[in-house]
């Protein structure tokens, strides 16, 4: 009887430690759906898409991408966190993720452990951006008029705690000068409110504004990184003009459920760093003014949890908070 349990036990742990495998050498064996939080056009989107296309090739599967915009990008991560941890909902998000989750007083997800992380597609920068026609030429000149008259001048972003609403505020903060914040639903409609001028200026990521910059509808006046940018090397660093040591550098990758097994995780990262690798996904990705560079599924889990402490530690500081 103890040897016919023992066989038993033995086969029922051979069978759940096959399970994970068979489940990754089956997957993905229907569509693939990858929600992004923000509005069609923006940066997010459009790399959420790019990454699509490439990958339905070798999975074999299709791969739609649905907007879900909202809070920040925050309701699409809700939204994934809820999802069954079975591969076929995916999440693209930027780093306004722990942002967002450091600001917001009732975030329905843990920022951090509510997901399986998969890679990083892609870093950026931000660009100081002012319409074409603007008084301001540089960002010491606009910061000089801000100190001058505090809360007047406005900027736009994608929505409050977004990473491009942080960034200026973090410039806020540490150059003790006080703008007004204008928050739309994406960054395509905060850029459209800098041309209209009911913005200022707009701490805009490098995909939807590089070729726009370049078309003259746009003036940039100073790059987040801690190096001048090569699309726009005549552009100064914030940390050049008016904050020295200054570095915001932004990114955009691929997240799941928590929970989702190991080699469905590491097949996805495999395919994201199969797409990277193709030159037409990496023309286009640095095209969008981005540094395509894969990251393991610990390094993505650093990243965030570091951030998440920074963001935290900012609001904390500036007393800044979403209700």
């Amino acid at each position: 009887m103890i040897r016919k349990l023992t066989a038993i036990a033995a086969v029922a742990a051979a069978f759940v430690a096959a399970a994970p495998a068979a489940l990754g050498q089956d997957y993905p064996s229907r569509l693939i759906k990858i929600i992004q939080g923000f509005p069609p056009g923006g940066n997010v989107d459009l790399i959420a898409r790019i990454l699509a296309t490439e990958m339905e090739k070798s999975l074999g599967q299709s791969i739609v991408v649905e907007a879900k915009p909202g809070l920040a990008g925050a309701l699409a991560a809700e939204t994934a966190a809820r999802a069954d941890a079975d591969g076929y909902t995916l999440l693209v998000l930027p780093s306004a993720h722990p942002a967002y989750g450091a600001l917001a007083k009732n975030v329905k997800f843990k920022v951090v452990d509510d997901f399986s992380w998969i890679s990083v597609a892609s870093f950026y920068p931000f660009i100081i951006c002012v319409k074409a026609d603007s008084r301001f030429k540089t960002l010491k000149q606009l910061v000089d008029e801000a100190k001058a008259k505090p809360g007047e001048l406005k900027y736009g972003s994608a929505g409050i705690g977004s990473i491009l609403h942080t960034t200026v505020e973090l410039i806020g903060s540490q150059t003790k000068t006080k703008f007004l914040h204008v928050p739309y639903r994406g960054e395509a409609p905060a850029l459209t409110g800098v041309l209209t001028g009911d913005v200022d200026f707009i701490a805009a990521t490098t995909g939807p504004v590089s070729a726009r910059l370049k078309s003259g509808e746009f003036r940039a006046l100073a790059v987040t990184g801690k190096t001048r940018w090569p699309d726009f090397p005549d552009v100064p660093t914030v940390a050049e003009t008016v904050l020295p040591g200054f570095e915001v550098i932004s990114w955009t990758g691929m997240a799941a459920p928590a929970n989702l097994p190991k080699p469905i995780v590491d097949r996805l990262n495999g395919e994201v760093r199969k797409a990277l690798a193709v030159p037409d996904v990496k023309q286009k990705l640095t095209a969008m003014g981005g540094d395509p560079r894969a990251t393991t599924p610990d390094e993505m889990k650093a990243l965030v949890s570091r951030q998440y402490e920074t963001w935290k530690k900012l609001a904390a500081e500036a007393n800044l908070s979403i209700n």
